[in-house]
């Protein structure tokens, strides 16, 4: 049996890389002068997956 803290510790690991299809937008936006903020909401993804695309 697992306890609730093993439960929360497999659920919040990180979770794999974009694909390519996802971080052609973001990098199209950006290219475009569109913010951070502007690009995560019309996307509808977290400002910092946003941030950890154009950062690598």
């Amino acid at each position: 049996m697992q306890t609730a803290s093993t439960n929360i510790c497999e659920r919040m690991g990180r979770s794999q890389e974009l694909s390519d299809s996802k971080r052609g937008p973001v990098i199209g936006r950006l290219l475009c002068n569109k913010s951070i903020r502007a690009i995560s909401w019309l996307l509808n993804i977290p400002r910092s997956t946003v941030s950890g695309i154009i950062t690598k």
